[in-house]
């Protein structure tokens, strides 16, 4: 039953990136300016190895190549998603490691520096998947974890689906047992039809 959920929600993800642009999805945003200053912000240098979370065709790689960052990793369930990130990116997509999987099912082989998620964390509504996204993290993050997050104020449903609500406290309690909380503050997400959504961004060091 739990791979018929899982194919069923791959499917959802799937179907929206084939059916719309990103000026018709709430996530968009044109210069992902937080996010960016968060990670150049704990990145070392620019040969930090990075990945996002549930990137899609977002265009967050695009600014970091722009900033000459040599070690990105995008993750996201929709490989429909990665393929649009990838016609955008031209020549500039073979620099990118692109990930078609499910974030509870990620197995990677390497560590990573910078972890950074703006787009799946909430979306993982059991303890179960929750368990397994603290355990992955836990074990291949060498340095950052950057969770970007719909807050206490934000909305209850993204894209026609559950989401889990975060402040501070419980994230901080999530995450606690191999990280430490360096900030956290809330921001307003604009969407691109002029809708509000509050977000909680938390970074963590590695204890």
């Amino acid at each position: 039953m739990i791979n018929f959920e899982q194919q069923d929600y791959k499917n959802h993800w799937e179907n929206v990136y084939e059916t719309k642009n990103p000026d018709e999805v709430s996530w968009t945003q044109k210069i992902p300016q937080t996010s960016l200053d968060l990670i150049e912000e704990a990145s070392k240098d620019k040969s930090s190895k990075i990945i996002d979370i549930g990137g899609g065709d977002s265009n967050l790689t695009d600014f970091l190549l722009e900033k000459g960052f040599e070690n990105l990793s995008v993750l996201d369930i929709s490989a429909k998603a990665l393929e649009k990130a990838k016609e955008r990116l031209g020549n500039q997509a073979e620099n990118v490691e692109w990930i078609a999987t499910n974030i509870t099912e990620f197995e990677p082989q390497i560590t990573y520096d910078i972890w950074h998620d703006r787009a799946a964390f909430h979306f993982l509504t059991t303890e179960e998947e929750i368990q397994k996204y603290v355990e992955i993290v836990k074990n291949v993050v060498s340095d950052t974890l950057i969770i970007g997050t719909f807050s206490v104020n934000g909305p209850q449903k993204c894209s026609g689906l559950p989401i889990v609500q975060y402040d501070e406290d419980r994230l901080k309690a999530i995450f606690s047992e191999s990280f430490e909380l360096v900030k956290s503050f809330t921001e307003d997400h604009i969407t691109p039809f002029n809708t509000v959504q509050n977000f909680i961004f938390c970074q963590f060091k590695k204890k």
